[in-house]
């Protein structure tokens, strides 16, 4: 009975011994093959990290987004790694590996691509918003409703600062799939004001006066003149349209401008008796009403 445990322990053992014999010297034969695959990707990585630092560093003075530019010297590190881990598993023949990696991020892609359709529009966005740079920190801009002053541009969306103090962080897409206003690059800005005339009012004279009164806005750029327009006979009035050009350094200048314009028109106006008059309605009565008004019936 001793005999064949024994005997079945000694057959084990030398089971046991024989394939650890085996692995040893395969896994010996592999170490030429993982030391290779290991500087392989050591080189792939280190051509990685220079790349990345070389783009950051070349990149530094042009006008790029600095975050387009590191967005791209990541996505140029990461192939560099990508392309190593796949070039040391082919030394070491671990092509079914490589095989089945691919088709893993393959789907893994098609995955991703679904769930996080809105971050890549997103992000595609700020890509085109970072090469054609139609916008840039600083501006002053009305897009989504909102305006204000541009504090900072990322891929995924833009920050707005509203004149109100509020900070307003804008999808990049909503920036490039609808209208904005970049009040920024002309350097100018247009002021309207409309003012409502009495109809007995000589009307030339009244453009005359309001003319010479808007020239001496001190925010107004002299390159432009005043236009003066009258653009409908209103229910009440005659309305016109005064409009002047002032140089756009900051929103409180187009503010302090459309202000002092009002009150120089009020003044000339005043000064000149030119009546400003207000909202009218005229109701006209039949006899029957009229009788009726006069005799009112309780109920």
């Amino acid at each position: 009975m001793l005999e064949t445990v024994f005997s079945s322990f000694t057959d084990i053992y030398t089971l046991l011994a024989g394939k650890l014999v085996i692995w040893i010297r395969q896994a010996i034969l592999l170490i030429p093959n993982v030391i290779t695959a290991s500087l392989v990707f050591l080189v792939f990585y280190l051509a990685g990290k220079f790349s990345e630092s070389l783009i950051l560093r070349f990149t530094r003075g042009y006008t790029l987004s600095s975050e387009f530019v590191r967005i791209i010297a990541r996505i140029i590190y990461g192939a560099f790694v990508i392309a190593g881990v796949f070039f040391a598993l082919g030394i070491l023949h671990l092509d079914k590996t490589v095989t089945s990696l691919l088709a893993g991020a393959g789907i893994i892609g098609l995955a991703l691509s679904f769930a996080f359709q809105d971050i890549a529009t997103n992000f595609v966005s700020g890509f085109i918003i970072a090469l054609h740079k139609p916008i840039k920190v600083g501006d002053m801009v009305e897009t989504n409703g909102y305006m204000g002053y541009i504090s900072e541009i990322t891929l995924r969306a833009i920050h707005l600062k509203t004149f109100q103090g509020q900070d307003v962080i804008i999808p990049s897409k909503d920036v490039l799939q609808k209208a904005i206003k970049n009040y920024t690059t002309l350097g100018s800005r247009r002021v309207e004001i409309v003012v409502r005339v009495a109809y007995k009012e000589d009307l030339e004279r009244v453009t005359e006066i309001a003319r010479k009164a808007v020239e001496q806005v001190t925010e107004r750029d002299e390159i432009f003149p005043v236009d003066v327009y009258f653009e409908e006979l209103g229910e009440s009035s005659a309305n016109m349209r005064v409009m002047f050009w002032i140089n756009l350094i900051q929103n409180r200048n187009f503010l302090k401008a459309r202000h002092e314009a009002i009150l120089l028109l009020h003044k000339a106006f005043r000064n000149h008796d030119v009546t400003i008059p207000y909202p009218a309605r005229i109701l006209h009565f039949s006899e029957k009403e009229r009788s009726a008004e006069d005799n009112p019936r309780s109920f």
